[in-house]
């Protein structure tokens, strides 16, 4: 089973770190470094963070880099780490621009991105940004189509229910042809529906392996809608708050995951090498 970690950089870490840790994580023989989106956050919100008991983030964040940004910094300073997105939050973005980062993250890379993608859950956040918060899931979907329509090769044209453009030159293509995998987020049955009808990948969070079951056997079902079945999409599971121990990974493993992102924080690079010996070992 491969290996990944979720590392959320911000205004705290320092550029030189950033470096030292993906070396490191790389060195270490992870596969993959995931960097999650908000850009911006609030001290006082209604909405309710659905990984959490209370409704509100851990930690109170008060910022975090942009992921393609972070990632593109990751990307230079490492040659064979994976890059995703953990995830972006696609509908509070203008499509065109959010395909031209991936694409030229990927160019850069040498075709290491994962594109993990999710609908937000932050209303306060679409508000400030001036993005309608309701029919979000159907706006993503509309965004993703945008996109591949972009990554194809020639001119791109596209015509849906929220974007459309004519035909343009849209340059560099991604090197991962036909585009780097998308990873859909999300454990609903509309955010599974999405990965049924329009994801190479499901991205599950914060699930224990009962929960990544429960999942799997309501995916199975809509991906036999779409015509469609478990050999057309790959399983990344982020455990988050459940543990990871070798009886889990097991679990996971015979579910059929095929990689494990780990939550990896560590504020020097003596904790961070403790914390990653740690995974390594209980992983086997």
């Amino acid at each position: 089973m491969k290996i990944g970690v979720a590392m959320a950089f911000n205004h705290y870490t320092r550029p030189e770190r950033i470096i030292e840790a993906s070396q490191a994580v790389e060195a270490a023989g992870f596969h993959s470094i995931w960097a999650p989106e908000h850009v911006v956050f609030f001290s006082a919100y209604e909405s309710a963070y659905p990984y959490s008991a209370n409704g509100r983030i851990p930690g109170e964040p008060e910022g975090l880099l942009d992921p393609f940004t972070a990632l593109t910094y990751v990307a230079a300073h490492t040659k064979t780490l994976r890059l995703g997105t953990g995830v972006c939050l696609v509908p509070q973005r203008q499509p065109i621009y959010t395909a031209k980062m991936v694409a030229d993250l990927d160019y850069l890379s040498g075709g290491r991105v994962d594109f993990g993608v999710g609908a937000g859950w932050l209303e306060e956040e679409f508000r400030a940004l001036g993005v309608p918060f309701e029919r979000r899931g159907a706006r993503t979907a509309d965004a993703i189509r945008a996109m591949k329509a972009l990554w194809a090769p020639g001119e791109a044209t596209y015509a849906g229910e929220f974007y459309g453009f004519e035909a343009c030159h849209f340059n560099p293509k991604p090197v991962q042809t036909p585009h780097p995998p998308i990873f859909f987020g999300g454990e609903s049955r509309a955010a599974l529906r999405r990965v049924a009808q329009l994801g190479d990948g499901w991205y599950g969070y914060d699930l224990d392996p009962a929960g990544v079951a429960q999942r799997l056997a309501e995916l199975d079902g809509l991906l036999a809608e779409a015509g469609r079945s478990r050999d057309d999409i790959t399983v990344y599971v982020g455990p988050n708050s459940h543990p990871v121990t070798p009886d889990t990974v097991a679990q996971y493993r015979d579910l059929g995951v095929e990689q494990l992102v780990v939550p990896m924080a560590a504020s020097n690079a003596d904790k961070l090498k403790a914390r990653m010996e740690r995974v390594l070992s209980v992983v086997g």
